[in-house]
């Protein structure tokens, strides 16, 4: 019999994984990655994790311990992840035709049309496992089964057997692993609705499945809590989204906005370096809005004081919203916007500690909503579009920032935040390609 079946494929520990490739010193040793500006962990080995280590813990307070124990530390390097990442997703989609990209480390394979065997499928999900560590050198586990819920409650259950592989073929596989999952792990629930599950006395998985469905659909949102209890019980609810190799490039989903922001290493109060930061945010947007072949109509530049500063009033974002003329995904346009809006936002002495640009109000690039007193040009369009493909096609050949505006300053800025921990980016940049003598 021909039935729906889903994998999930998970990448374990991904940004610890995507350091131990490149250093296999590190396997076996406690491991841990920090977020933006070394601010707290984020990723964890096996052994950082024996430690007590937990996800989300400031830097500063742990690193005592971490210095105890003798725990590698390392910046996060998103060029480094976002490139394993991407090598992952070739390799899956090398072994099975249908590929959703749930997240950077995460995606759901399609294996609809194949024989249920519960022995063809364990094997297809190691050979799929054996791929990714053969070719990318990533540990990954793969949880099968007839919904996508389900398949992401086999995943996690696989990460505890010495296979990293499960496969819930049949119902009383399905029916043990819904008793051995608590319902706050299941995919959808979360932190809001598990204390009023387990309120109502539902403890487990396997407890919610048999629920009524009137009282699913009044305690759990309706549709959606229901879509849900389905998808427990075996019955497909979740669409299926094929994606491309890059989330964020991804044609098919629906994108709302665009946005490029980032925290600063030390606070900035000077016009020009508050300058330079919004100008890169806004290109790098730019750059991802070309790169999704969407346009954006209104520009938002935020600026962010320390919210925890014992002598600030008043809110510590603080916005400025800039109505484009017409919908654009030119740089040079975007950048005078920003600039527009920053010169409304900053006030000469403030200390602030981030900054950010967002685009919405998006459109398909290249068909912009004609206005009766500010027409289009359409030689000027085709200009610009000729000028912003040769600088993405200049940077995509020769590296990130090769051709930039003057006014984003230097690639390196005193504003950038802190990376004191930060690995090379071994496969994204020639200068420091990973090199074996």
């Amino acid at each position: 019999m021909l039935i729906s079946m889903y994998a999930l494929v998970d990448c374990n520990n991904f940004y610890v994984s995507c350091e131990r490739v490149f250093r296999p010193r590190l396997c076996g040793v406690p491991v841990v990655v920090l977020s933006n500006n070394d601010g707290c962990l984020i990723s964890r080995s096996d052994e950082a994790k024996a430690l007590g280590l937990k996800m989300g813990e400031p830097y500063f307070k742990v690193k005592p311990l971490l210095s105890q124990h003798g725990v590698q530390v390392f910046s996060s390097n998103y060029a480094l992840y976002g490139d394993m990442s991407r090598r992952v997703m070739l390799v899956l989609s090398q072994v099975v035709p249908e590929v959703e990209v749930y997240s950077i480390d995460e995606s759901f394979l399609n294996l609809g049309g194949l024989p249920t065997d519960a022995d063809r499928l364990a094997e297809l999900a190691r050979t799929v496992r054996e791929a990714v560590r053969r070719q990318v050198g990533i540990p990954v586990c793969v949880g099968v089964a007839p919904t996508k819920t389900l398949a992401k409650l086999a995943n996690r259950l696989a990460r505890r057997t010495p296979a990293g592989v499960l496969v819930l073929a049949s119902e009383p596989e399905r029916a043990a692993a819904l008793a051995a999952t608590p319902v706050a792990d299941v995919w959808g629930i979360g932190r809001r609705l598990a204390p009023k599950l387990l309120a109502a006395g539902i403890g487990t998985a396997a407890e919610l499945a048999a629920a009524p469905e009137g009282w699913v659909r009044r305690q759990l949102g309706g549709v959606v809590g229901v879509r849900l209890w389905r998808e427990l019980r075996g019955q497909p609810c979740l669409e299926w989204q094929p994606a491309a190799e890059d989330d964020d490039d991804a044609p098919g989903l629906v994108q709302h906005s665009v946005a490029s922001t980032r925290s600063f290493g030390q606070p900035q109060r000077e016009w020009d370096a508050l300058r330079e930061a919004v100008a890169t945010f806004s290109a790098r947007a730019a750059e991802k809005l070309r790169r999704q072949q969407l346009s954006a109509n209104l520009l938002t530049v935020l600026l962010g004081t320390d919210r925890f500063a014992a002598a600030r009033r008043g809110p510590a974002t603080h916005t400025s919203v800039v109505a484009l003329p017409l919908a654009t995904d030119d740089t040079g346009e975007l950048l005078h916007a920003a600039l527009r809006g920053l010169r409304q936002l900053w006030r000469p002495g403030t200390a602030y500690v981030r900054a950010g640009v967002v685009l919405s109000g998006l459109e398909p690039a290249g068909q912009p909503q004609l206005t009766l007193f500010n027409p289009a040009d359409p030689a000027r369009l085709q200009q610009q579009q000729r000028l912003m493909q040769a600088l993405d096609g200049l940077n995509r050949r020769f590296g990130r920032n090769t051709v930039r505006y003057a006014v984003a300053g230097p690639p390196i800025a005193a504003w950038a935040g802190r990376k004191a921990h930060c690995s090379p980016a071994y496969t994204t940049c020639w200068e420091e390609l990973w090199q074996v003598k």
